[in-house]
């Protein structure tokens, strides 16, 4: 029996529980370790954390959460069911089972790159996603950039911060708008018309991007952008709502997290595809403020409705007469 089950142990799912656990809260925490960004070496952008390999992160926040009595548990949790009286039934994969009165999922989302031979094996090394998070460290070199559908130039425009060698590959757009063109020229962006094939490795370094018809471009980082997909299967099943996004369906939340379905709450990248880690962390820290205060005012709710109903004993019946009474003759 857990006051909250959080799923997902990345920055909002720990942030979450640490604050919870602060706040005296029983919280489980259920990682099926798969961070978003376990390919990176390193995460960038969040103060004093900059530079911190992801699995160190994580080990520390896990550490943190040790002293408040936050328990952690390796699994994969197969179904969320609703009990019939607004919290929640947490069934494992290996068949554990929990209780949680709310339910925090941080489960995060999988990130698709395109379907060209060589990128997924070099995802979050020299083929990139994220300029905030990975461009300082290339910054300066020959940068190419596969365009996405429907964003086309926007990417490679952005990078043209860090490096003024940028090349734009169309791949399979075929088209630009004369205004992108216009844009791209004033950033001094080459574009390559031509499908990408696939990439040039070289002593396990990209050293180029190859198209179809043979041609190489020297490169020696490639920014992607990849389709990100939430882990939302959970939050399906139970019939939580969603919003549309420019890169598809997410759940619909508000701004601190609550889903349409009652005690289910989501943060990090299980609610949006753009959130750094350390806005996840942030996500998650709110949710948990706001997960505690409920609780509280519920079971104050519930103990203010016993004592209506008369469900006390005549000493506390007593006790409470001689509160109000004492109210009334303070003027309060």
């Amino acid at each position: 029996m857990y006051d909250v089950v959080v799923i997902g142990g990345g920055a909002a799912g720990l942030s979450a529980a640490l604050v919870l656990g602060r706040s005296r809260r029983r919280v489980l925490v259920v990682d099926a370790g798969e961070p978003r960004n376990a390919p990176a070496a390193h995460m960038q952008g969040y103060l004093s954390r900059d530079g911190m390999p992801p699995a160190e992160f994580l080990a520390e926040g896990r550490r943190e959460l040790e002293r408040y009595g936050v328990e952690v548990v390796r699994g994969r949790v197969a179904e969320v069911v609703p009990d019939g009286g607004g919290e929640f039934d947490v069934r494992l994969a290996d068949g554990g089972a929990a209780h949680g009165r709310r339910v925090v999922m941080a489960t995060g989302l999988v990130d698709e790159p395109p379907a060209v031979p060589g990128v997924a094996e070099r995802w979050g090394r020299d083929v990139l996603h994220c300029p905030y998070c990975h461009a300082w460290e290339v910054r300066d070199q020959a940068f190419g950039v596969l365009a996405p559908e429907p964003f086309n130039s926007h990417q490679a425009l952005l990078v043209t911060q860090w490096s003024k060698d940028v090349t734009l590959f169309l791949h399979t757009v075929r088209d630009l708008p004369d205004a992108e063109w216009e844009r791209l020229a004033a950033a001094g962006v080459s574009v390559v018309r031509g499908e990408v094939a696939g990439l040039e490795v070289a002593d396990d370094r990209l050293t180029g991007v190859r198209l179809a018809d043979g041609r190489v471009f020297p490169r020696s980082v490639l920014f992607v952008a990849a389709k990100p997909v939430p882990r939302d299967g959970l939050l399906t099943a139970l019939g939580a709502g969603t919003r549309d996004t420019p890169v598809g369906p997410y759940p619909a939340v508000d701004e601190v997290g609550r889903t349409t379905v009652p005690g289910v709450w989501v943060v990090g990248n299980a609610a949006g595809p753009t959130e750094q880690v350390i806005n996840a962390a942030s996500a998650g820290y709110r949710a948990g403020l706001m997960i505690n205060a409920e609780l509280v005012m519920t079971d104050i709710d519930t103990e203010t409705a016993r004592r209506r109903a008369g469900a006390f004993s005549s000493e506390t019946e007593a006790e409470v007469a001689r509160v109000v009474a004492g109210g009334r003759g303070s003027g309060l």
